[in-house]
């Protein structure tokens, strides 16, 4: 018999051509079976389950119009949240219970990804971009907040918590949180704002070696500086290393800390400069 070819072979002119045809035919065929049969699942699975997967996208995506709006700001290695009455917190987001909360997120440096296990909310934040997603929390507490994508050497301390709070508790916080400091010996407030800005996540207070130098003594010192040089760590030297972090490095360190320009105010830079001034070599205030 005439071998003709088919679609995919030419004629074969071999003792092994028939056998290789036979065995080609038959994977050929039974991928039809099973392509066949893949996209008939698919097909019914679009059909008997669209009012589950595509409702399901559209809720996840499309965000009410009465939804309070919080900016996120990821930057290395801490979140920071602005409030639509001027407030704002770092690591712990503070939200009404029963109101939809609108998240719109941007990086200041690299990419990272918001990830709130307990609301089932995960997004990347990109620098020079916005993305948004939202949630509606049903019960008060206090929900763990990650960031899940990797970020750099202290991407594991970059995380922060959702605490849900009720109406009247959240108006509360939101006053407090605008006369923060107030009555506080202006190095107490420092202190404060030292952990609660994440400064406690580079810097120690105790002497010890981290990512950044340590603030215990650190005032009146002279250090030396990346690329030569030294600078007194005074006031003014303080200031721009927080808000110009990459001015003057100091030697023997990265250059990772990010700016809080826009993300502490004036008073609360005075207050972290006195307690950093407070911490002696004898012990730490």
């Amino acid at each position: 018999m005439k071998d003709n070819g088919n679609l995919f072979l030419p004629p074969g002119h071999s003792t092994i051509a028939p056998g290789t045809d036979a065995l080609f035919d038959f994977i050929y065929y039974t991928s039809i079976v099973f392509f066949a049969i893949v996209v008939f699942v698919i097909v019914y699975s679009v059909w008997r389950f669209r009012p589950w997967g595509f409702k399901g996208y559209l809720r996840l995506f499309i965000i009410p119009k009465d939804a309070l709006e919080i900016k996120v700001t990821g930057q290395r290695w801490f979140w920071s949240f602005d409030y639509p009455d001027g407030a704002t917190s770092v690591n712990d987001l503070v939200v009404p219970v029963g109101k939809p909360v609108k998240l719109l997120m941007s990086s200041k440096d690299v990419i990272h990804s918001f990830f709130v296990p307990s609301f089932r909310i995960k997004m990347d934040v990109l620098p020079n971009r916005y993305t948004m997603t939202w949630f509606e929390a049903t019960d008060t507490g206090a929900y763990d907040l990650f960031c899940t994508e990797y970020c750099g050497a202290k991407h594991s301390s970059m995380i922060g918590k959702v605490r849900v709070v009720g109406e009247r508790e959240y108006a509360q916080w939101l006053e407090s949180s605008s006369k923060a400091g107030e009555g506080m010996p202006v190095e107490d407030y420092g202190a404060k704002l030292y952990a609660q800005k994440a400064c406690i996540t580079c810097h120690s207070v105790d002497g010890k070696a981290s990512t950044g130098p340590t603030f215990l003594g650190l005032f009146g010192e002279q250090v030396k500086l990346e690329g030569g040089g030294t600078a007194t760590v005074d006031e003014n030297y303080l200031r721009e290393s927080i808000l110009s972090p990459q001015a003057r490095i100091a030697l023997g360190y990265q250059p990772v800390m990010p700016t809080f320009q826009g993300v502490l105010k004036d008073k609360q830079i005075d207050a972290l400069i006195a307690y950093i001034k407070s911490l002696k070599e004898s012990g730490s205030k």
